[in-house]
């Protein structure tokens, strides 16, 4: 379908775009939901950037390998929204405080639930994503967890080891209780994948509840210091190629993070949080609905040869003529 010299598998330029990974675009070829310049995909098509993708009959844009820069955001993400584009309920989502980009979109490295805050980690690569999402890379993710209930030795060893879920078995790679008593106690737990809601099964496995839930780490990268719920950050190049070489992909030449001294770090947070603060304002002001019009009411007819009595004329003062207006302002003179 193309020159060989300038295009790229099929499946390669999508899971790039960050439709999915490359096996799962090649299932998509093979089922017909994917044409190129109107005509049906089929594997070991190859396609350059001047041709046209589709996905269900909506349009992909597509970059060459070398157009392509590989960005990754570390955002702070609050309780209370989705990792969803969209969502039916309405309800927040993270998409919509990330910065807007041209050619290119935010795609989410794993998810966070919805009562979950802490570090989720966005970028431009769907193939980067993909990989870091793969179990086979056992990319850790630490996480700080308030538990409530009573907890001994014997279940701290339990989820070491693994306990059955209704999914399969799991287990923390690492468990550390921090300093405190009670009935409710903060640990960091360390996993090397990402099941849905995976760290509150483990603890309701053994009677407990988790009461807090947030991420602080994926595999080096901790979350950002003075980054306000809501913030982001772009990572520079070297942290972007330490994600890259840990899923084995080739080093990221550009990037569009500029160095910055430690005054414009702090300018830089500063604005950020201003943002997050006028976005949290907005997003909790309800929208203004227009004002309904009143029915017009029947104004009385008035009647030929008559003023209207809404309004009164002045009255001229007896005894004093009525002066006429001449557009010139009175002379001061001859007054005492």
């Amino acid at each position: 379908m193309s020159d060989t010299n300038n295009s790229e598998k099929l499946q390669k330029v999508l899971a790039r775009a960050g439709m999915g990974s490359r096996r799962e675009m090649e299932d998509w070829i093979s089922r017909g939901r994917v044409t190129v310049d109107g005509k049906p995909a089929t594997l070991g098509d190859r396609v350059s950037p001047t041709q046209q993708v589709r996905v269900d009959g909506h349009p992909v844009q597509i970059a060459s390998e070398e157009q392509h820069i590989c960005r990754v955001l570390a955002y702070h993400k609050p309780e209370g929204e989705i990792c969803s584009r969209t969502d039916p309920e309405g309800r927040p989502t993270v998409f919509s405080r990330l910065p807007k980009i041209k050619g290119a979109r935010w795609i989410a490295i794993g998810r966070l639930d919805i009562n979950t805050s802490g570090l989720l980690l966005f970028t431009t690569d769907g193939e980067l994503a993909n990989r870091l999402m793969h179990p086979k890379f056992e990319v850790e993710r630490e996480y700080a967890v308030r538990v409530f209930g009573e907890i001994n030795d014997a279940m701290i060893q339990r989820l070491r080891t693994g306990v059955e879920l209704e999914d399969g078995k799991a287990n923390f790679k690492k468990i550390k209780a921090l300093p405190g008593e009670g009935i409710n106690r903060w640990f960091h737990v360390v996993l090397t994948e990402g099941r849905n809601r995976e760290v509150r099964r483990m603890w309701e496995s053994q009677g407990a509840v988790v009461s807090r839930l947030i991420r602080v780490r994926y595999g080096d990268l901790l979350l950002p210091k003075h980054l306000p719920a809501g913030g982001y950050a772009e990572y520079p190049l070297d942290e972007v190629n330490y994600l890259r070489k840990l899923v084995s992909l080739a080093p990221e030449v550009a990037t569009l993070v500029k160095p910055e001294d430690r005054d414009e770090r702090r300018r830089r947070m500063a604005s950020m949080k201003r943002a997050v603060r006028k976005h949290d304002i907005a997003a909790k002001t309800p929208a203004r609905t227009p004002k309904e019009r009143k029915p017009a009411e029947d104004k009385p007819v008035r009647a030929e040869g008559k003023k209207p009595t809404g309004r009164k004329t002045p009255a001229t003062p007896k005894g004093r003529p009525q002066r006429q207006p001449t557009g010139k302002k009175p002379s001061r003179e001859g007054r005492n």
